[in-house]
């Protein structure tokens, strides 16, 4: 697996398309004015432009570690600095040691506290989501639709990481949901994401980072 980061914002199901790229999934969150991605991204051992996120959270806050040795998620503070590959910050863990670890009540990673830096805060509320789970032998990636009356409600943080729970994750990490969530399998934009609720027509939204899978 490796870390995308595009220096201006594309969609993804049409950038993998044009490079071959088969698999793939959102990655990281960003911010609007200018595009940029939020928290640390790091290509190859080299650090991407990015807006650091608020303290006291930068640190707490999880990421998806990528080398030649696997594919890990840790908090910042416990990922290697810098890292010799990959690695991108997203969160909030989900999972951990095969049971839930994301708990509404504690805000360590700060998404409610550093709301601030996003429409709102994203842990609160069903909406699409996007995951990333990892066990002994399985690397799981995850979409859920949402924002269509009376289809499709999308999920709260809780019942992702239920979910990855029983797909058989022992560790999980909640990537860059809402009108961003998109899943490219063997090419093609697989899930429905909807930036707004009953738009007429899903579209897959401009990013700036991903995961892809070779």
């Amino acid at each position: 697996m490796r870390v995308l980061h595009f220096p201006r914002p594309q969609r993804l199901d049409v950038w993998c398309r044009r490079h071959g790229v088969g698999e793939a999934i959102v990655g990281g969150f960003f911010v609007r004015d200018p595009y940029r991605a939020l928290g640390e991204v790091w290509v190859r051992g080299r650090v991407a432009r990015h807006e650091p996120i608020a303290e006291p959270y930068a640190l707490p806050r999880a990421c998806v570690v990528s080398n030649g040795d696997g594919v890990r998620f840790a908090a910042r503070e416990h990922a290697p600095d810098p890292p010799r590959g990959d690695l991108i910050q997203a969160g909030p863990l989900l999972v951990s040691g095969g049971a839930i670890a994301f708990d509404a009540s504690d805000d360590r990673e700060g998404f409610s506290a550093g709301a601030g830096q996003f429409d709102s805060d994203i842990t609160d509320g069903r909406h699409p989501r996007a995951a990333l789970g990892v066990s002994a032998k399985d690397v799981i990636a995850v979409a859920c639709d949402g924002r269509r009356s009376g289809v499709d409600a999308g999920l709260t943080m809780s019942e992702l990481a239920a979910v990855m729970v029983e797909l058989g994750a022992e560790s999980a990490i909640n990537l860059d949901g809402g009108g961003s969530t998109t899943l490219v399998h063997r090419g093609h934009l697989l899930n429905r994401p909807y930036s707004s609720q009953d738009q007429p027509a899903p579209q897959s939204r401009r990013i700036l980072s991903a995961l892809a899978f070779e």
